[in-house]
């Protein structure tokens, strides 16, 4: 008989329905028989024992909220009955743990682009990268009329990276600006870039350039089209001419996974997304950490709630501090905007079983594993240290993925329980959390791990998902989204625009 629902942790109050249960459905768990008191969709949860108005409920171990009313074993829990216990700011105490696995070296390499100051892509595209929105229009004519003269023979494609920014910011905002676009001039998977500038915008051309520091002058150019006498699309198309000529000339080579550095992530999460996806995604971050190389967590308002799991796998006390400021600082943003800190899940999250951000920042942080965190990254940071780090950035989809390939991922791991089909300047590879998601939008998602649910041992399922990975990253396996050209750049802004 097929498995018809699961408790995650021994001291849960609640099981997840692992397909749709029928009112007078009767459960037998922990030695009781439950009859169901809804209907209850797939991917939500039913309360195993009754439950007093006030009284903490309990899902992955840890309390998701509490009940706001006394509630009866076989209830349906949900946002109708179920409220978050996240108010504010809170003081934290550095309690060290130790959990990390014992993974074995397995050798394994792929096919990357190693470049001259000894960073690795997993692509090698030609980019151009506006300093101020005001040349997106032109930057867009640049990238198709490149494409159309070369038809990107030779390398993996050609993009122009909208974004509304560089001017009309002040302070914060202004440098977050300014670090995101650095951060995407130098990016590894770019092989040549052209930065276009308007020549009067706040983030000036000249000053912008400074911020790259010692660069690779043959891949990264800068125009200025305020300054170019005459067409400034033939200007730029001849510089674009000498970036591509030096681009096409790269070529993979063979590389161990010490060199991935890639980025976890969730959007449009279910109730199976702590069941599946995550842990699969969990898995695979410990692995590759194992292996010497780097995984980012981010989405820090969808941490709250299990934020502390993150906090005591510090591994110095320093990084202790550094994640307790992340958090807060995030808490005090939402405050100083008159809002609640745990405003979350979204609408899409409720339908598909998450009831509260406790019950999301559970799920959401299994996707950096057990192994201890070895950096704390603030907005707009490159990394620096191998191993799982962490990213202030907020849970929006497309500023956190941009963030993580800003930080300097050259792939995004997104899971999904309802499907998006975006992507951001780096492959971004969709795991669907059910079967039916991923067999319903196949030109969304790139790995199904539905297929927890539907027989397949995590055992089993590892080494097909970290295959999948070193195809992307070597090129043999382009991700839905570069498949269905879509890609962009979103960059976070907070304060006062001019």
């Amino acid at each position: 008989m097929e498995q018809q629902f699961l408790k995650i942790n021994p001291a849960d109050s609640v099981v997840v329905c692992l397909q749709p249960l029928a009112k007078g459905t009767v459960i037998s768990i922990d030695n009781k028989n439950i009859t169901l008191r809804q209907d209850t969709p797939a991917g939500h949860k039913v309360l195993i024992s009754d439950t007093a108005a006030g009284e903490d409920i309990i899902k992955y171990g840890y309390p998701i909220g509490h009940a706001i009313s006394d509630l009866k074993a076989g209830e349906w829990v949900n946002e109708n009955n179920l409220k978050t216990n996240l108010k504010g700011t809170l003081d934290y105490t550095y309690q060290p743990i130790d959990d990390a696995p014992s993974i074995p070296m397995a050798n394994r390499t792929f096919m990357g682009y190693k470049r001259k100051n000894g960073e690795v892509g997993t692509r090698n595209e030609l980019w151009i990268v506006p300093t101020v929105g005001c040349v997106n229009g032109i930057a867009e004519k640049l990238a198709e009329r490149m494409r159309a003269e070369t038809g990107c023979e030779g390398i993996d494609a050609i993009h122009a990276w909208h974004h509304n920014y560089g001017c009309s910011q002040l302070s914060e905002d202004h440098e977050n600006t300014r670090k995101v676009l650095r951060d995407l001039v130098l990016h590894p998977n770019a092989g040549g870039v052209l930065i276009v500038g308007l020549g009067c915008e706040n983030n000036q051309p000249e000053e912008f350039v400074k911020l790259l520091g010692d660069y690779d002058k043959e891949r990264i150019q800068l125009m200025v089209v305020q300054k170019v006498e005459g067409n400034e699309l033939e200007v730029g198309m001849d510089i674009l001419r000498s970036l591509y000529a030096t681009a096409r000339k790269d070529q993979r080579v063979e590389l161990p996974v010490s060199h991935l550095r890639i980025g976890l992530k969730c959007g449009g999460s279910d109730g199976f997304s702590g069941i599946t996806a995550n842990p699969l995604v969990g898995e695979f971050s410990d692995w590759l950490v194992a292996q010497g190389g780097t995984t980012i967590l981010t989405e820090v308002p969808e941490m709250f709630g299990a934020e502390t799991i993150l906090m005591n796998r510090c591994k110095t006390k320093e990084l202790f501090k550094k994640t307790v400021s992340m958090v807060n600082d995030f808490k005090e943003y939402f405050l100083s905007h008159g809002e609640p800190v745990g405003e979350n899940p979204s609408p899409g999250n409720k339908a598909g079983g998450i009831s509260t951000l406790e019950d999301k920042a559970l799920g959401c942080t299994q996707k950096c594993g057990r192994a201890l965190v070895s950096g704390v990254l603030k907005y707009g940071d490159r990394l620096q240290e191998n191993g799982l780090n962490l990213l202030s950035a907020p849970g929006n989809d497309l500023v956190a993925s941009t963030a993580l390939a800003s930080a300097g991922c050259q792939i995004v791991l997104f899971t999904t329980g309802r499907g998006t089909p975006f992507g951001t300047f780096v492959p971004t590879m969709k795991i669907a959390t059910n079967t039916d998601l991923a067999t319903r939008k196949a030109n969304w998602v790139d790995f199904n791990a539905g297929q927890l649910v539907d027989g397949k041992t995590m055992q089993q399922l590892l080494p097909e998902f970290i295959d999948k990975i070193i195809e992307v990253a070597s090129g043999n396996s382009l991700t839905r989204n570069e498949e269905n050209g879509y890609r962009e750049i979103s960059i976070f802004k907070n304060g006062v625009t001019l």
